[in-house]
């Protein structure tokens, strides 16, 4: 019998050492603390408890699509679930008291490092945690399953690369950089990250009871500012002239 092998795309550094994701995502930590409070203001707005509690059922499910290692997953797991608390006591068809069993789903690819996720959970979690592995630019969940949706600087991450990209014929042709260089390539990129958001966004709206939310983190530059102009081009700059020299190190001494 032959055995189909795959090669897992690459995925954040895990465990907790000093190259760690856990160790270096500050930047990422502050795109979620910025976004806090606007989370919770829709929550507290839109949400609509009274619609999902009216029966039986007293389970909430979140889920992080693209969670990494920690921590940065749980201080957002966090603020949903006080948001939603605080949701619950100010609801008039709600006892004040009550309070939902909440459901965490965490979600990344499957060569994510899982286990240095679940060993850090919070010891005091008021939830229930399961890791749900795969590509959240397909179908995860079932239908009308989950209520609330997060994501936080994930999907800037393509599912794959541009065809465009590769084809050394193309004009989109990007040798030796690691940015992109001409309308070409910004072009190319663009319409992949296009499609995998319709993809994202597709799945969702499958995944999604009838007036769950979905929150989004993205990053991104404002269109009126040439990429020349920022300050990321020096520096995807400087990258890229050190990595330039260190791969002409090892091939020359490769040929020695």
């Amino acid at each position: 019998m032959e055995i189909a092998t795959t090669t897992l795309p690459p995925s954040v550094n895990g465990g907790t050492g000093p190259h760690s994701y856990a160790q270096n995502s500050y930047y990422q930590r502050g795109a979620l603390e910025a976004a806090q409070e606007i989370i919770k203001r829709e929550i507290a707005e839109k949400l609509d408890i009274n619609q999902f509690f009216s029966g039986s059922s007293t389970s909430f499910c979140i889920a992080d699509f693209g969670c990494a290692t920690g921590p940065n997953t749980f201080l957002a797991v966090q603020a949903i679930l006080e948001a939603v608390k605080l949701k619950c006591q100010s609801s008039e068809g709600l006892n004040s008291d009550h309070v939902p069993e909440f459901h965490v789903f965490f979600n990344d690819l499957a060569s994510n490092d899982f286990n240095t996720l679940f060993l850090s959970l919070p010891p005091k979690r008021q939830y229930l945690a399961a890791a749900v592995p795969g590509s959240f630019h397909g179908i995860l969940f079932p239908k009308a399953s989950l209520h609330f949706a997060f994501s936080s600087c994930s999907l800037n991450w393509l599912s794959k690369v541009p065809i465009e990209v590769t084809d050394k014929t193309s004009p989109a042709w990007n040798s030796g950089m690691i940015h992109y260089t001409n309308k070409e390539v910004f072009e190319a990129y663009s319409s992949q990250f296009a499609q995998d958001m319709e993809s994202f966004l597709h799945a969702r709206a499958q995944e999604l009871v009838g007036g769950g939310l979905v929150a989004l983190i993205v990053p991104g530059q404002q269109d009126a500012i040439p990429f020349s102009h920022t300050t990321i081009k020096m520096e995807f700059e400087l990258l890229a002239s050190c990595l330039m020299d260190m791969a002409k190190t090892v091939e020359n001494d490769c040929c020695l």
